[in-house]
């Protein structure tokens, strides 16, 4: 009889803390959330254990993680700010392309700009740092031939580093031969190098994609397959080109970067009867034909 009503009495105690639990945090810290609800109920369906566990949990968090937060600098308000980006019509209206304000910029803004050019990066604006080399103005004309045949000279010097190791045939060589014809097209398709030194990188290029192709044809892609055809159908070398090109169309049959190679050969050889029948293939094909491609289509007919 006198364990039953320490029971009771325990139970009583247990209720009266919840109880006491749920007043103080409706009327004393007055939150408005119900966590404390379910708090509550935890501690009323296990007598002891649940309030000793949150007592608990609430002297470590006061001992060993509580940090009062320093809110000097937060600014806490409602209004909401909407900003507008106007558009910059002064700077858009002195906007040109860079060709064309080559051409017509005064010396000095001339000089700006070939600073603001070579600032960035130049390995894609050669052909127009090329450009101003044809200038009346002699300082800019001497700076954009200072800034490009530096570039050629660091370009040739890592080519023929480049293909030193892939000759060596290393065994990283196809990784090298991978991202050499990336490199050296970049540069090539602008035409900024001499006659016999455009011909000449152009067929380490294509001895770089040959042995791409015999060796790691799984890792070249179409345009890799496009850089070399269109860089030998500069040369004229329709014979070669057409030879990369039969490849493409066999490696990337449905691809837009083939069907473009093969018509720029037919209509830079004349061949017409190919021309309309690569056309003819291309049109039943699921390939989307772009601008470019279009525009050459039209001019040929």
């Amino acid at each position: 009889m006198t364990q039953l009503r320490l029971f009771f009495l325990v139970l009583l105690i247990n209720a009266l803390v919840v109880l006491l639990y749920m007043v103080w945090n409706v009327l004393i810290c007055k939150k408005k959330n119900r966590s404390f609800l379910l708090c509550s109920l935890v501690m009323l369906l296990c007598p002891v254990v649940g309030p000793c566990f949150f007592l608990l949990a609430w002297l470590l968090f006061r001992l060993f993680y509580f940090a009062p937060v320093d809110l000097e600098d937060v600014v806490f308000s409602k209004a909401r700010a909407k900003r507008f980006v106007h558009a910059e019509e002064e700077r858009e209206r002195n906007l040109a392309p860079l060709e064309e304000a080559i051409e017509i910029t005064e010396a000095g803004d001339l000089r700006t700009l070939m600073m603001n050019v070579v600032r960035g990066d130049i390995q894609n604006s050669l052909a127009t740092i090329a450009l101003a080399m044809n200038s009346e103005d002699t300082e800019t004309a001497h700076y954009a031939a200072s800034v490009l045949q530096n570039t050629l000279n660091i370009f040739q010097d890592n080519v023929e580093k480049q293909i030193a190791l892939i000759r060596q045939e290393d065994e990283n060589r196809l990784q090298y031969a991978d991202a050499l014809v990336g490199y050296m097209n970049q540069v090539l398709e602008q035409k900024v190098l001499t006659g016999l030194e455009q011909e000449r990188y152009v067929r380490l290029l294509e001895e770089v994609c040959e042995i791409l192709y015999q060796e790691g044809q799984e890792q070249m892609r179409s345009s890799h397959f496009e850089a070399i055809s269109l860089r030998l159908l500069d040369l004229e070398d329709f014979e070669d080109c057409e030879k990369w090109c039969m490849r493409a169309a066999a490696r990337f049959p449905n691809t837009l970067g083939t069907y473009s190679c093969l018509l720029k050969l037919y209509f830079s050889s004349g061949q017409r009867e190919k021309f309309f029948e690569t056309i003819g293939e291309l049109k039943r094909s699921p390939v989307v034909i772009d601008r470019e491609t279009l525009e050459l289509i039209r001019v040929f007919q």
